[in-house]
């Protein structure tokens, strides 16, 4: 589960400039070849980037590291910052997807979504939706992960059929916003990044993963993990893990 952070600014060197637009289809649809991504509306073809031709996809990103990850805490609604280790994640995932070239950017409200988004898409100001935000932990948040109270034990060791502690965020929340959100984004032409939480992005795998049965919510997501699915005439295909930035 998500933890926190603080962290102090940090210099980064300025982002390499992308690569010419009109190769975006082809790399997109590269980079979802190697992912092996169940293809909806073909990957072969000329691309323009538009929704319902090929090469449109959508990207969905955690945030790097912060300093309340680094203590392993349950970080939750916390708003820090990346820490160095976090800015270097971003910045590798931006070097990652440097040849995408990206038509819209979507971030959680909290700065640690928001800073990863402007690293990985420096051309574009992140739209903010606060359907991205990470789970609400309410009382437990900041709770250190090796010693959890027995009703968080209780709520982990089956996400899909015990509830959460009275005061936390239901999964049935989560997911609801993120298909709420989804919602707002299908019918988008172009490439799409999304920048959120472990939790939030679980909400939206799994919401785009109806035969997951909820097996996104004990898989590890690690900072700057990124997925990504094909997105066509308002159908969104099932998204598929790109290899790990950490």
């Amino acid at each position: 589960m998500e933890c926190q952070w603080h962290s102090r600014a940090v210099t980064r060197p300025a982002p390499q400039s992308r690569s010419n637009p009109t190769l975006s289809g082809k790399n997109s649809s590269r980079l979802l070849r190697r992912a092996g991504c169940r293809s909806i509306i073909g990957l072969e073809g000329k691309n323009t980037g538009t929704a319902g031709e090929a090469g449109a996809v959508i990207y969905i990103i955690r945030h790097g590291k912060t300093e309340r990850n680094q203590a392993n805490v349950l970080q939750g609604r916390s708003d820090y910052p990346l820490n160095d280790e976090g800015i270097r994640q971003a910045e590798a995932a931006a070097d990652r997807l440097r040849e995408i070239r990206f038509d819209h950017v979507f971030s959680s409200p909290l700065t640690r979504a928001v800073q990863t988004a402007k690293i990985v898409v420096p051309e574009l100001e992140p739209v903010i939706d606060e359907r991205l935000i990470e789970m609400d932990y309410g009382p437990y948040e900041g709770t250190d992960l090796n010693r959890l109270p027995p009703e968080i034990l209780f709520f982990f060791r089956d996400f899909v059929h015990n509830p959460a502690p009275e005061g936390m965020e239901q999964l049935s929340s989560v997911t609801e916003r993120a298909g709420s959100f989804l919602d707002r984004i299908r019918l988008l032409q172009g490439n799409i990044l999304i920048s959120t939480h472990a939790i939030a992005m679980k909400g939206l795998l799994e919401t785009l993963t109806p035969e997951s049965n909820g097996s996104f919510w004990s898989k590890y997501i690690g900072n700057c993990a990124i997925y990504a699915a094909e997105n066509g005439e308002g159908r969104i295909g099932i998204p598929k893990e790109l290899e790990s930035m950490e």
